[in-house]
Parts: C-alpha cells; structure tokens; sequence
C-alpha cells in the first residue's frame, strides 16, 4: 500500500487530480479503448473534481473516451433531488468537462427491481473491461462507499441499509432533519472496488484520524471495510496531516521517508502547475 501524507486538503487534491490525470494521459484513451474511472461523492473529492476540471479546461486533459461508473446512489429520492449522487456528479463535475454523457453510470435508486439494477450495474462494469482506477473516500467508521462496517470484503453492488451514523451524518445535506435522510442506498460492493487495477483513496480531516489508523495499522476487518485496501496490489491512500493525527509516530515517520525519497509528493503537485 502506498500513503501519500500532504500538508493539508488543498494539497491532497492537487495531489490526487494529478495522480489520476497522469494515469488517463499515460493510458492515452482511444474510442476503441477506453479509460474506465470509478467515481466517488461527498465533500472529500470536490477539490480533486475542481482540479481535474481545470486541467480540462487548460486542455491538458480530455474526458471524451472516458467511462465512469460512479460508487453509489440513495434509493428512493428522484434523480433530481439536489442531494442525490445523480445531481451531485452533474452539478460538480461532468457538466464542466467534456466527458459523452453515455459513458456515464451512475445506479438507479428508483429503479422497478433494484436487485436486478445492481446486478445489471455489475455487467456494465465487465462489459466495460473493468475498473481502471478506482477513486473513493472514508466515511468516519471506515466504510468505502456505503459498504458499513460488518460488510462482507468480497461484496458486490447491491441494496445496503445505512447506519445510524452515516444517516446522521448526512444530515447536514438534508437541512439537518434526520428523517429525510434516506435510509437505503444502492453501492458498489467491497469486491468491485477490489477488483479495480488500482484504487485511490482519499483521507482528509481529523474526523477520519481513526478510519485511517485502522486502514494502515490494522488488520484487514470487515468492521473498518477500507482496511481492504492492505490487500490490493496497487492500493494508494493520499491523506493530509489532519487525519495521521491517531497513527503512530514510527508509521508516520516511515511513510513519510519513503514519499521523500522517491519524490512523490512534490512530483504530483507541482505536474500540472501554470
């Protein structure tokens, strides 16, 4: 696993837009042969979305052979709510690149049968050739997606009840009332995320200082779903110094050293500075 530890959240998604924008320039997308990106919601990726927008905008980088299959959507609220994952990527991202809104994918939470949506959601992704890089972020108890703890690691898309603790916070997108707060949500399972060629995980904020403890020093338990990520092959997590602040000393010191000396943190940064 590589952890990536920057200085703060502007620097975290600078580093994160450059590690995925060298990953599609490196792939050199054609229409016959696709990039295919797993994308996340929430406040952690807005400075890594605003980033990868700018460089599109400069001309740096392009979405036209891009497919996306984004991680997760609520059940039961319209496509337009403004809270719903459907919005929220339309909203902050791909109405601002130039990405053909057919490759987009993002699941239907009001779909007639949703065990044949997350299903189906499954076959798009083969039939696409599999996750290139997957992008995601920690809720606070570790969870990737709305994979909660207790989630089995070898999951696939499906139908998950979500907790007391990520309903409540998700209150604040839901004028802080508990009630309208979805109580479902259709995910990407723990195994799809696994079964990507290379995952990216994003870590900001001292409220995530646990999750990323457990993600890094712990074993891999289906209670902490990130801690996964220490079996992938290509596993990276890109962190600010807010969320080390539970990790031990030596851990820290010891990633540290080792982004230093192979030079990746200012590489990433400063790639596509003006």
């Amino acid at each position: 696993m590589r952890v990536i530890i920057t200085n703060d959240y502007e620097s975290l998604s600078k580093w994160a837009a450059h590690f995925v924008a060298e990953k599609i320039l490196d792939f050199n997308p054609t229409p016959d042969h696709k990039f295919v990106l797993g994308c996340p919601t929430g406040s952690s990726p807005l400075g890594l979305y605003q980033e990868l927008v700018r460089l599109n905008k400069k001309g740096i980088l392009s979405f036209k052979n891009v497919v996306t299959f984004n991680m997760d959507e609520y059940v039961g609220i319209p496509e337009s709510h403004p809270e719903s994952y459907h919005s929220f990527m339309w909203n902050n991202f791909f109405n601002h690149i130039d990405i053909d809104p057919k490759n987009v994918h993002i699941l239907n939470g009001n779909a007639p049968d949703l065990i044949a949506e997350c299903a189906h959601y499954e076959e798009m992704i083969a039939e696409a050739g599999g996750i290139d890089l997957f992008m995601g972020g920690i809720g606070p108890d570790g969870h990737i997606a709305f994979n909660e703890p207790g989630s089995s690691m070898t999951s696939k898309t499906r139908i998950k009840t979500l907790t007391t603790n990520t309903i409540q916070a998700n209150c604040r997108f839901f004028d802080n009332d508990v009630n309208k707060v979805p109580k479902q949500a259709l995910t990407v399972g723990v195994g799809t995320v696994m079964a990507a060629r290379e995952v990216l995980i994003l870590c900001n904020g001292h409220l995530k200082s646990r999750a990323m403890k457990h993600a890094i020093e712990g074993g891999v338990n289906h209670m902490w779903t990130v801690s996964a990520l220490q079996l992938h092959e290509h596993g990276n997590i890109v962190c600010d110094e807010d969320a080390c602040a539970d990790i031990n000393v030596s851990t820290y010191k010891y990633f540290k050293d080792k982004q230093r000396i192979e030079g990746l943190l200012d590489t990433y940064i400063n790639m596509f500075s003006d």
